[in-house]
């Protein structure tokens, strides 16, 4: 029988040991391999409701984006049966290619409820998915789990939508933590703030964001 060194048999234990699903978590930069696509203030399009003023809702002050909306509040144009909100589109549009999102979010304590980034426009439907937050956990629309205890802290998110293969992908803190298939291409572009869900939302709902940016694979 063979003997096995010390030195083979650690690193038999440490391969192992990265094999088991959930032991392990690796961080990587979501954004290598991709552009930067400069941002100017004509690439920041507000959504606010429509009886108010942009400032009752809205400030931007030492670099942080504050976004904040009631559950009672009215929706962002005359006539729309839409929940209310405050949020950013984010230009450019795209229609192909591979483009992400990234930004840091910080959601205060009792905020529930709320979609505070997006992906609007899909072949079916409105949009390619929401990240809601319930309770300090993100979810998938109001279904799956993506990330957990997320009140009261700041935390990186990166939104990947490869519209070409029609995948998403969602890391947070640089880890992954969700991929699944769009909707089908359209009139695609991103959003971020707080915008009610259809039930469970919170009276008041907030969320914070800084170091926002776009990018492109080239």
């Amino acid at each position: 029988m063979k003997r096995v060194c010390g030195c083979s048999l650690l690193l038999l234990v440490v391969h192992l040991s990265l094999l088991h699903d959930g032991l392990k978590v690796f961080a990587i930069d979501p954004t290598q391999g991709f552009t930067n696509v400069p941002l100017t203030p004509s690439s920041f399009i507000y959504q606010k409701p429509y009886n108010v003023p942009l400032a009752d809702r809205y400030s931007f002050h030492n670099g942080i984006h504050r976004f904040w909306v009631y559950s009672n509040d009215k929706p962002f144009e005359r006539g729309s049966n839409t929940r209310p909100r405050t949020e950013v589109q984010l230009k450019p549009d795209y229609t192909s290619g591979i483009w992400q999102f990234e930004g840091y979010a910080f959601v205060p304590h009792g905020t529930s409820g709320a979609t505070i980034v997006q992906i609007h426009g899909a072949a079916e439907g409105n949009t390619t998915i929401l990240l809601r937050i319930y309770n300090g956990d993100m979810r998938y629309y109001n279904g799956e789990v993506i990330a957990t205890d997320l009140y009261d802290k700041w935390f990186k998110v990166n939104l990947i939508h490869n519209v070409d293969e029609g995948k998403i992908m969602v890391y947070i803190n640089d880890v992954k933590k969700f991929e699944s298939h769009d909707e089908g291409p359209g009139d695609l572009y991103f959003k971020c703030g707080v915008y009610g869900a259809p039930s469970d939302t919170s009276r008041y709902m907030e969320s914070r964001w800084r170091d926002i940016k776009i990018y492109k694979k080239s």
